[in-house]
């Protein structure tokens, strides 16, 4: 069974077009998770009239407002796919998605060093997102893809469910976001992923999402952002990767406002501290023009 997790907040709008790509699928060895985050509008009504189609098998979890992270730790938990794949809200997937993961997972499914497999995502009108300098199927890890074989944008990762477990999202204390980026790596210093070239998720980048709120998001979890960009710096990656992620460290660092507990850089890389500085102001610049637009 592959497990579909879906985390959703204020979005029972968009799970209607969700349910009917999944209701379109060419496989049916699966299970719907969604885990509402706190939701405000009609997203229990909503699920519970799926639920009542009888038409798969849905299970409903409402949480207490904590950010998407703790969403997934619960999905996660509540699983019993031998994968998961996090399809959001808003998104949907092409029809042959499941059956085409289900191929290739059963290729690696046995295989202890790769944790699980990976496809193409695409906007809904069918362009690609991103581009790639490999098109044939091969294993490699996350941070392979985008440091040794310039993945650029985004792909779909679809994990072994004992995987995620192995690996869940730090729950930082009054903080409401933890990059994904964080436990991926992680996971990739001891797992690989089989790619292949395929489309397998259909996703559009809507205005009030995660996507276009990042900057503000990560400031206002400054202790999980820098976790992430302090992890990364010590990748064995290009030293240009490295710089970046000193400077974006700083850059949150500085939103920290006297926090005890959070990550130290390693050495010469605090050297770059004015630059996440002027990183920060320029956040704040932004941010105050917005405000006042």
């Amino acid at each position: 069974m592959i497990t579909v997790l879906t985390p959703s907040y204020n979005r029972a709008a968009y799970l209607e077009k969700l349910y009917i790509s999944l209701l379109s699928q060419d496989f049916n060895d699966f299970e719907w998770v969604v885990v509402d985050d706190g939701s405000t509008d009609a997203t229990g009504v909503t699920v519970d009239r799926f639920v009542c189609e009888g038409k798969m098998k849905i299970t409903y979890v409402k949480q207490n407002n904590g950010g998407k992270h703790r969403a997934l730790n619960r999905g996660v938990k509540e699983a019993n796919g031998s994968l998961v794949l996090i399809v959001d809200s808003d998104d949907s997937l092409p029809e042959d998605a499941l059956s085409t993961i289900n191929k290739y997972y059963l290729k690696i499914k046995d295989n202890p060093a790769v944790g699980g497999v990976c496809g193409v995502m695409a906007h809904h009108d069918g362009t690609v997102i991103g581009r790639r300098r490999i098109a044939e199927s091969m294993d490699l890890s996350s941070i392979d893809m985008r440091y040794r074989y310039g993945f650029e944008g985004d792909v779909c990762e679809v994990f072994k469910t004992e995987v995620l477990r192995e690996y869940p999202f730090p729950e930082v204390n009054n903080e409401r976001f933890c990059p994904e980026a964080l436990v991926w790596n992680r996971i990739a210093r001891k797992y690989q992923l089989r790619f292949f070239d395929k489309v397998i998720y259909f996703r559009d980048y809507l205005a009030g999402g995660l996507t276009s709120r990042i900057v503000r998001i990560r400031m206002d979890s400054p202790v999980a952002s820098m976790i992430c960009y302090a992890e990364l710096n010590e990748l064995d990656i290009p030293a240009r990767y490295k710089m970046k992620a000193a400077i974006n460290y700083w850059r949150f660092r500085l939103c920290s406002h006297g926090r005890k507990k959070y990550p130290r850089l390693r050495g010469r890389w605090n050297l770059v501290a004015p630059l996440g500085w002027l990183a920060h102001l320029t956040d704040l610049l932004r941010i105050a023009c917005v405000s006042h637009a």
